[in-house]
């Protein structure tokens, strides 16, 4: 299966975001991490929630038209259970095929949950904290979420604002809607190096390249 993430970021932009990290590395001793997912969970949730919730549209129908009208109806238990059933798996098969019906059922605050987990489980697996002075900055892209989260390790985070961070965010998630994410991630990037110059994260004379400048991606398993 070709992943979305695969088709998100053309060649030419990885390599405009590997070269911006770059860059970004010349004038500051921190690391910038770019990482992005396709998910960050499957939602088994949302597909319940969906077939349960249309199953009971047709089952209410079915009940307020005998309850409360004279209205009749050619349809016996049968009848009445199969198209109950049949909008059971069409609701299923929405949440698992269409990702806005995903996210509609699977509710913000899960959405929310998950991907930052999953962020944190970047930061683990690509060894942000791996760093001299602990000043490695992951910039976390869950595609079907549409939701970024920007995490700096202890070196950085005790010296910038949460709003600094926001600020990252809403770069890369308005240029996301602009439909230029290579130039909305690029934009963050160089956001985050003014924002280690400015706290005094200074490139020291023995700085290496500790991680890599290029765009990571990953993947997450089925449960």
């Amino acid at each position: 299966m070709t992943h979305i993430h695969s088709k998100f970021f053309s060649e030419s932009d990885r390599e405009k975001i590997s070269l911006a990290v770059k860059e970004v590395e010349r004038q500051t001793s921190g690391e910038i991490v770019p990482y992005m997912v396709d998910r960050s969970d499957w939602y088994e949730v949302a597909e319940w929630r969906a077939g349960v919730i249309c199953g009971m549209i047709p089952l209410a129908t079915f009940g307020a038209l005998r309850s409360f009208t004279v209205a009749w109806l050619p349809f016996g238990v049968f009848e009445i259970s199969l198209v109950t059933m049949s909008a059971v798996i069409l609701g299923a098969l929405a949440a698992h095929f269409i990702p806005a019906v995903e996210r509609l059922f699977a509710g913000a605050d899960l959405m929310e949950r998950r991907v930052r987990q999953r962020a944190g489980e970047a930061f683990l697996s690509e060894e942000v904290f791996a760093t001299r002075d602990r000043t490695g900055v992951l910039i976390f892209l869950s595609l079907l979420e549409h939701r970024v989260v920007v995490l700096g390790d202890s070196g950085i985070n005790s010296k910038v604002a949460r709003a600094e961070w926001d600020g990252i965010i809403t770069l890369v998630v308005d240029a996301i809607k602009a439909r230029k994410p290579a130039d909305g991630l690029i934009a963050a990037i160089r956001r985050c190096g003014a924002l280690l110059e400015q706290e005094g994260v200074a490139k020291r004379k023995d700085d290496t390249d500790e991680l890599s400048d290029n765009l990571r991606t990953g993947t997450t398993p089925k449960p």
